[in-house]
C-alpha cells in the first residue's frame, strides 16, 4: 500500500521564522547567497515531511500533535498534520530552547 503524500503549507509564524534566519545568516556571514541557500534547504526540507509526515519525533509532552525534526544540527522544524495536511507551526535556529519556547505559547492557529 503506497502512503499518500500531505501537502504542506507553512504558518506565518513558520515563513517569519525562515525570514528572521535569512537575516541571521546575512548578518552573520555576509553573503545573501549563503542565507538563501540555507533557507532553501530548509524550504525543501519542509517540502519533504509531506513524504513521510509521521516520521517526525513525536513532542505531545509539549503539545497535543506536534512533531519535530532537526535540521542540519542548526535548526528544528516543528509541525502539526491533519487529515490531509502538514502545518509547519515553526522553524527554530541555533539551538533555541524550542521546548520552552513552544510550551510558552502554545501552538500558533495554523488558519
Amino acid at each position: 500500500m503506497m502512503i499518500q503524500r500531505l501537502a504542506v503549507v507553512l504558518s506565518e509564524k513558520a515563513i517569519t521564522d525562515l525570514e528572521a534566519i535569512a537575516a541571521y545568516i546575512l548578518e552573520s556571514s555576509g553573503s545573501e547567497n549563503i542565507a538563501s541557500s540555507f533557507v532553501d534547504r530548509i524550504r525543501d526540507r519542509c517540502q519533504s515531511i509531506g513524504n513521510a509526515p509521521r516520521g517526525g519525533r513525536s513532542r505531545d509532552d509539549i503539545v497535543p500533535g506536534l512533531r519535530a525534526v532537526p535540521f542540519e544540527h542548526s535548526a528544528v522544524i516543528a509541525y502539526t498534520v491533519d487529515d490531509d495536511l502538514v502545518h509547519i507551526v515553526n522553524i527554530f535556529y541555533g539551538g533555541r530552547d524550542y521546548e520552552a519556547l513552544m510550551r510558552d505559547a502554545g501552538p500558533s492557529d495554523p488558519s
